[in-house]
């Protein structure tokens, strides 16, 4: 990984240690910490000023695929080819929770504006909604028909956008769990979605 001085378009520091491709990055609301997920199956934390890893996050069988801070930058979520998604303690270095039911492999993970919901994507086609207090399913959301790869919250928290292998891009209702708007004219995957500052 590398860490970019956006002023001067210049590397400042080179983060190494993984011994695999690195297929995610985050950065911590404080911006001190840096967590990366890789194809070693591994998560790191990394000191943003040092660029030492402070922690390694172990425990998934399979590549990590998407890495996600809690707005309170308290816990970490992590998205994987073994299915699961894992809550882990930012602190301690410890997995909180972990996240079964999707089938396939978890490759978009975002959380709500207040922490309190946890939004995952996968290739088993569906998004689901976890109540990251009881580690439950609160919603699964369906109607895509290929791979879910991309999930964003707006920021009220009230839309969630996904894009997918299916080339659409859909509006989500999180209080119902009802598409509301279906955003089509791509002719190839969606791999990302944001949202603007504004919402709209």
């Amino acid at each position: 990984m590398r860490l970019w001085d956006t002023g001067s378009g210049q590397t400042h520091t080179t983060l190494t240690g993984h011994t695999g491709t690195v297929l995610a990055v985050a950065f911590s609301p404080d911006g001190h910490t840096l967590a990366t997920g890789t194809n070693d199956h591994t998560v790191r934390l990394w000191d943003t000023r040092s660029g030492q890893t402070h922690t390694t996050l172990t425990g998934h069988t399979g590549s990590v695929l998407a890495v996600a801070f809690s707005p309170d930058g308290h816990t970490l979520a992590t998205g994987t080819n073994d299915h699961t998604v894992r809550l882990w303690d930012t602190g301690s270095g410890q997995t909180r929770t972990t996240l079964t039911g999707h089938t396939r492999a978890v490759r978009a993970v975002a959380f709500s504006p207040d922490g309190h919901t946890l939004a995952t994507g996968a290739d088993d086609r569906t998004v689901r909604l976890w109540d990251t207090g009881s580690g439950q399913t609160r919603t699964t959301l369906t109607g895509h028909t290929d791979w879910v790869l991309a999930v964003a919250f707006s920021p009220d928290g009230h839309t969630l956008a996904t894009g997918s292998d299916d080339r659409t891009v859909r509006l989500w209702d999180t209080g119902s769990g009802q598409t509301h708007t279906t955003l089509t004219g791509h002719t190839s995957t969606v791999l990302a979605v944001a949202f603007s500052p504004d919402g709209h």
